[in-house]
């Protein structure tokens, strides 16, 4: 699936978990058009592409791989944000060519690496729980 969007540099991933089946289900969507405008008025200088899956399983225990391929220089900060239903959106970390930080708490829980040459930034999750359960955003840092 490829977003093009004239109003925004960000993505977003919708996790769905099954408890009962033990099933964490991971699924794509975009923002609402309101939240798009918001954020272009505020961080869109230059609009990207960013390309996604349609969806990844994950049972609980196992390990999460979500890919954000994005069109712009890796030398800016990408991070990567969720938001569990009902909850605010909650940091998770950033990374550049050079360096990455995390949310101290989320700091043995996920990393993020960057592949230059197909210019993906990568979200790896271990141990997923029935609680990792949230949308997965991946945005741009403004410049």
């Amino acid at each position: 699936m490829t977003i093009t969007s004239n109003t925004s540099s960000t993505k977003k991933y919708k996790v769905v978990i099954y408890e009962e089946k033990h099933q964490i289900t991971f699924s794509t969507n975009m923002f609402s058009e309101a939240l798009l405008l918001l954020l272009a008025a505020g961080f869109c200088v230059k609009c990207e592409q960013l390309t996604q899956p349609a969806s990844v399983t994950v049972q609980p225990g196992q390990t999460l791989t979500i890919r954000c391929e994005v069109s712009y220089e890796l030398s800016y900060w990408t991070h990567w944000i969720r938001q569990a239903t009902g909850k605010e959106l909650e940091w998770i970390g950033r990374k550049d060519k050079w360096n990455s930080n995390y949310k101290d708490s989320l700091q043995n829980k996920f990393s993020i690496s960057l592949e230059t040459s197909s210019n993906t930034v990568t979200l790896h999750g271990n141990n997923m729980q029935p609680e990792d359960s949230a949308v997965y955003y991946c945005a741009r840092e403004p410049q």
